[in-house]
C-alpha cells in the first residue's frame, strides 16, 4: 500500500497532536491508573537490529523521556537455538550508538525463568493450563480457521495433579523435545486464534547462552512477554500491529494469575514498512549466510550496523522516526522520505570536499607545468564557523567525465569545445582541444585559463553559467568509491515469488575515484560531501593512502524522476 502523506496517528490529544499513545498515557496519568511511566524495548538476540527496530527504540525511550519515566532494555532470550551473546553485545552497541541508554535497567527474560516456571505451575493448579502430548503438527491441524472452531486436545481434560506432575518431570528433563508441551486452557472456539489453547512451554534440548543446560524447558514469547512486563512494573507495553491479535492472550495470562493492579497495558502501533527493504531478521540472516551480502553490516542492509557503516548519522535516523510519527494506519514509507531526512542532517554537518568518480584528464595549456598553488575552499556553507581549507591546483586536473560533451545539447552548461566554464574555487577556463584514442573515445581535454579570474569570478563581470568540480592530478589521492542503491528491485520484496530473485543487480557499483588529499586522512564514518556528487564516508576497509568511500546518499532526490524503478 502506498504511503498516505496525510495519515496521522489515532485520536487527537488535548493539545491537538495525533500521537494516540501519548494521548493514552496522559489519560492514564490523569486518572491515576498510571503512577509512573515504564516502557521497554524487548529484542531477541538472534541478529542485528534494523531500522524497523529503531522506530520502536525511538518511541519507547522517547515516551520514557517525555513522561519522566524509564525505559527498560530486556532481551527476549527464550529461544536458545537461535540466540547468541554476540548479538546481545552488538544490539547494546547499536542502541547506544542510536543515542539511548537504559542505565541500570538492563534485563533478560532468562532472569525470570524461575519465576516464570512458578507462574506456569500456578496456572496448572488453577485449572488454566494442561500438559499436552500432541505433536506440533497435530496441534496445528486442530487449530481451526477463522470460520471453523478448533478441535480440543484429547489431553485437555487432564487433572491439575497429573499435568503438574508431568510439567515438573518436563522440568527435570525426563522427556525429549516434542514429546510434550504445556498449553493454556482457554477456548478452542475462540474467535481470536491465539487464544485457542496456545502453547506456553516447550522442551528444547539446546544449551542457553546464559543459563547453560539448567533449563530443558523454555517459555513461549507470549507467556514470557506479559509476565516479564508485570515483574518489571512496565506500565505501557508498546508493540507493533502484528501483536493486536495477541493482546487478548497477553491480558488473559495476567488475569488468570490474578496479578495485582495496575497491570501492564499492551498498546499497538504501525511499525515501519520501508519500500525496497526487508525488515525480518530471519530473512536478513538468509542473505548473510547465503553470501548475497558481505555481512550484517553490509551497507546495503537495513541494519543499524550497516547504516552506521554507510555513514548515516544516528541523528538522521531519530529525525526520520520522529517525522514518520506514531499511527495505527499500516502504510509503506517511500525510500525518498528516509533519504530526505538523511540529506537534511548531513547538509548541516558534512565536511565538503572535491572528488571525481569517473575521471577525465583536463590539461590547462597556459598554466606552468612545474607550478602549483593552493586555493581557498569552503568547508561547509551551512556552518559559518567551519572555516575554509586549502586545495591544491596545478596544470593537469581530473574532471568528471559527465561534465564534458563534444557535441552538447542546447542547454548543456558544462564543458564543451569553445565553451567557458568555472572551475569551482579556481578559475574560468575555455575548452580548446579534444584528444581521442584509436577507438574515438575522448581521453583528454585541453583548455586555457584566465589568470585574472582566481576564485572563479571574472573582473570584467562576464557571466559564466557552468561550474564544474575537479581535483589536481598531481596531488589527488586514488580511492575506491562504492555507490550503493536499494538491495531489492521491487517496492515490496516480500510479495515476490522468490525473494532472492528480486535482488537488485545494480545495488553496488565500484569506481576508481580521485579525491583531494584531506579525504584520505578523515576518520572512518566522518560525513563528507563530495561536491555535486553526494555524501560519502570512509569505510573501515580503507588503508593508509588508499581510502574506500561509501556513498551514503545522493545530493538530490532522484526517485521521483526515475520511472519504472521497481
Amino acid at each position: 500500500m502506498a504511503e498516505d502523506p496525510k495519515a496521522g496517528g489515532g485520536a487527537e490529544d488535548s493539545e491537538g497532536g495525533t500521537d494516540f499513545i501519548r494521548h493514552r498515557i496522559k489519560a492514564d496519568l490523569a486518572s491515576g491508573h498510571t503512577r509512573e511511566v515504564v516502557t521497554r524495548f524487548p529484542p531477541e538476540p538472534n541478529g542485528r537490529l534494523h531500522i524497523g527496530h529503531a522506530m520502536n527504540i525511538v518511541l519507547n525511550f522517547g515516551l520514557a523521556r517525555d513522561f519522566d519515566g524509564r525505559c527498560h532494555l530486556r532481551f527476549d532470550d527464550t529461544n536458545p537455538a537461535a540466540e547468541s551473546p554476540e548479538f546481545v553485545i552488538s544490539q547494546q552497541d547499536d542502541i547506544r550508538w542510536l543515542g539511548f541508554d537504559w542505565g541500570e535497567h538492563g534485563y533478560f527474560a532468562s532472569d525470570y525463568f524461575g519465576r516464570l516456571y512458578e507462574y506456569a505451575c500456578e496456572l496448572i493448579r488453577r485449572g488454566h493450563a494442561f500438559v499436552c502430548d500432541l505433536s506440533s503438527e497435530e496441534i496445528e491441524a486442530r487449530r481451526g480457521t477463522l470460520t471453523q472452531p478448533g478441535v480440543e486436545s484429547p489431553y485437555r481434560g487432564r487433572s491439575a495433579e497429573e499435568s503438574l506432575d508431568l510439567f515438573q518431570r518436563m522440568r527435570a528433563g525426563e522427556f525429549g523435545p516434542g514429546a510434550r508441551v504445556l498449553r493454556a486452557r482457554i477456548d478452542m472456539a475462540s474467535p481470536v486464534l491465539p487464544n485457542r489453547d496456545p502453547l506456553l512451554y516447550r522442551i528444547v534440548d539446546v544449551p542457553h547462552h546464559r543459563t547453560g543446560s539448567e533449563w530443558p524447558i523454555y517459555p513461549l514469547y507470549d507467556f514470557a512477554h506479559s509476565l516479564s512486563d508485570a515483574i518489571e512494573g512496565v506500565s505501557h507495553s508498546i508493540c507493533t500491529m502484528e501483536f493486536v491479535d495477541r493482546r487478548p492472550l497477553y491480558d488473559w495470562i495476567l488475569e488468570a494469575l490474578d496479578l495485582p493492579q495496575p497491570r501492564p497495558q499492551q498498546i499497538e502501533f504501525a511499525g515501519l514498512d520501508l519500500a525496497h527493504t526487508v525488515l525480518s531478521k530471519r530473512k536478513l540472516r538468509l542473505l548473510v549466510e547465503g553470501g548475497q551480502v558481505s555481512g550484517w553490516d553490509d551497507p546495503r542492509m537495513p541494519t543499524l550496523a550497516a547504516l552506521r557503516r554507510r555513514g548515516i548519522p544516528p541523528s538522521a535516523i531519530r529525525r526520520f522516526c520522529e517525522e514518520i510519527g506514531v499511527t495505527r494506519n499500516l502504510s509503506t514509507t517511500q525510500m525518498s522520505r528516509f533519504e530526505a531526512a538523511v540529506r537534511s542532517d548531513l547538509n548541516e554537518s558534512a565536511q565538503r570536499a572535491l572528488g571525481v568518480l569517473r575521471p577525465l584528464r583536463l590539461v590547462v595549456e597556459n598554466y606552468p607545468e612545474d607550478e602549483s598553488e593552493e586555493l581557498d575552499a569552503i568547508n561547509n556553507p551551512q556552518d559559518p564557523t567551519a572555516g575554509t581549507r586549502k586545495v591544491p591546483f596545478s596544470r593537469e586536473l581530473w574532471i568528471e567525465r559527465d561534465d564534458f560533451l563534444e557535441d552538447p545539447p542546447k542547454k548543456f552548461h558544462r564543458l564543451s569545445p569553445g565553451k567557458e566554464v568555472r572551475l569551482r574555487y579556481a578559475y574560468l577556463v575555455t575548452c580548446t582541444e579534444v584528444v581521442k584514442d584509436d577507438a574515438g573515445e575522448v581521453v583528454e581535454v585541453h583548455c586555457r585559463y584566465d589568470p585574472e579570474t582566481r576564485g572563479g569570478d571574472a573582473p570584467d563581470g562576464r557571466k559564466v553559467r557552468g561550474t564544474i568540480h575537479w581535483v589536481s592530478a598531481r596531488h589527488a589521492v586514488a580511492a575506491e568509491a562504492r555507490l550503493y542503491d536499494v538491495l531489492f528491485s521491487s517496492e515490496d520484496p516480500l510479495s515476490q515469488p522468490d525473494l532472492m530473485q528480486d535482488l537488485n543487480p545494480s545495488s553496488l557499483e565500484r569506481t576508481e575515484a580521485w579525491v583531494e588529499p584531506f579525504v584520505a586522512t578523515a576518520e572512518p564514518g566522518q560525513p563528507i560531501q563530495l561536491e555535486r556528487l553526494g555524501y560519502f564516508c570512509l569505510d573501515p576497509d580503507s588503508t593508509p593512502g588508499r581510502p574506500v568511500l561509501n556513498r551514503t546518499v545522493t545530493l538530490r532526490d532522484s526517485w521521483a524522476k526515475i520511472a519504472g524503478r521497481s
